[in-house]
C-alpha cells in the first residue's frame, strides 16, 4: 500500500467516524429515533465508506494503468527509432 493510499484510507475512516459520532449525538440529544434508526445510520455510514474507498481504488488502478501504457509507448518509440523501425506494417 502506497503512502497516499494509506493517508486517504485513514482520513476517510477518521472523517466517517466523526460523522457517525455527530449523527449519534444528534439522534440521541435532539431527534427521537427508534433503535433501528441507529442501526440504519451505522450501516449507512459503513456502506458509504466502503463505496468511496472502492471507487477511489478503482480510479487509482485506471490512472496507474494509463501511466504504465504511456511509459511503455514512449519506450517502444525510443527503441523503434534506434532500430530504424517506422511502426508501419511491412505488407
Amino acid at each position: 500500500m502506497k503512502k497516499k493510499d494509506f493517508v486517504f484510507t485513514f482520513g476517510l475512516t477518521l472523517f466517517m467516524g466523526i460523522l457517525w459520532v455527530v449523527g449519534e449525538l444528534v439522534m440521541g440529544l435532539w431527534i427521537a429515533v427508534p433503535a433501528w434508526g441507529h442501526i440504519a445510520w451505522f450501516v449507512g455510514i459503513v456502506i458509504v465508506t466502503l463505496t468511496i474507498s472502492v471507487v477511489h481504488s478503482l480510479m487509482e488502478d485506471e490512472s496507474e494503468t494509463d501511466q504504465i501504457d504511456t511509459k511503455r509507448a514512449k519506450y517502444e518509440r525510443k527503441v523503434n527509432k534506434r532500430h530504424g523501425v517506422t511502426g508501419e506494417d511491412d505488407r
